[in-house]
């Protein structure tokens, strides 16, 4: 983590509370960004929590309180699967949120370009990139984002940076295509670990015994060639939201679960 940033463990009883807090803990953050800045920039996950979470979200009592035209959505990594395709995150995010937020804008909406509007990974990639700095500030590659999500899996992969893979050592750009994806399917387009870097806040959301020892590695410190979710930090602030199972026998830092500040 960079000098500065504060990291914090929260531990819930499982993966069901888990993402009714992530969403209780959203919509705080989203109405204290907007207090004081406009727009506020989120970067959404996939996953089973991670989809939970944003339909705990669209649920929400407190969901209508936020300004949704003043959000911008993005995603942390992407199939690159045919538009509407059910494995993609982004269709599983609108059936879970989006298509429940008629203020919405969907200028707003930033999707990772599909399979079927980008020849290749690296040309989705690229125009994403180019999204992505449309939105950014003076010199900057990517927003200020105030929120980005991040789903983990067992071995340790958040977005998709896989362990042992050449993502995980791309600099220079925000986004990169990824090809023999370990989990399926194969093609994907990700963030970059400078990309991540730019957060205001990082939230790793995991949930499941299988997480534990990823959990722990991360946590300790492990290299990001081996669990590559110990290399991502916000520069304000780190969350580390997860169960119980997750967890595991020991989580250094841990708290308690406490509601959503």
């Amino acid at each position: 983590m960079t000098a500065g940033t504060r990291r914090r463990v929260v531990v819930h009883p499982d993966g069901g509370v888990l993402a009714e807090a992530v969403a209780s803990r959203l919509v705080t953050e989203l109405l204290d960004a907007q207090s004081v800045r406009r727009p506020v920039h989120v970067v959404l996950t996939g996953g089973t929590v991670g989809i939970a979470s944003l339909a705990a979200l669209a649920r929400h009592p407190a969901r209508d309180a936020v300004d949704w035209t003043g959000v911008h959505l993005w995603w942390g990594d992407e199939r690159f699967l045919p538009a509407g395709d059910g494995d993609r995150n982004e269709t599983q995010a609108r059936d879970a949120l989006l298509d429940h937020l008629p203020q919405l804008p969907p200028a707003n909406v930033h999707a990772m370009p599909s399979a079927d509007a980008a020849p290749t990974p690296e040309d989705s990639a690229t125009a994403y990139a180019a999204e992505l700095a449309r939105h950014a500030g003076d010199g900057a590659a990517v927003p200020a984002f105030d929120v980005l999500l991040l789903g983990m899996g067992p071995d340790g992969h958040v977005a998709s940076l896989f362990p042992g893979h050449p993502g995980l050592d791309v600099t220079g750009v925000p986004t990169a295509g990824v090809h023999g994806s370990p989990k399926p399917p194969p093609e994907r387009v990700t963030l970059t670990f400078e990309a991540l870097a730019a957060a205001r806040q990082v939230w790793v959301v995991a949930a499941g015994e299988e997480k534990a020892p990823a959990v722990a590695s991360a946590l300790g410190g492990a290299d990001v060639h081996e669990t590559p979710a110990a290399g991502v930090a916000g520069t304000e602030r780190t969350l580390w939201l997860v169960d119980a199972a997750a967890a595991g026998d020991s989580v250094p830092g841990s708290g308690s679960g406490d509601g959503p500040r």
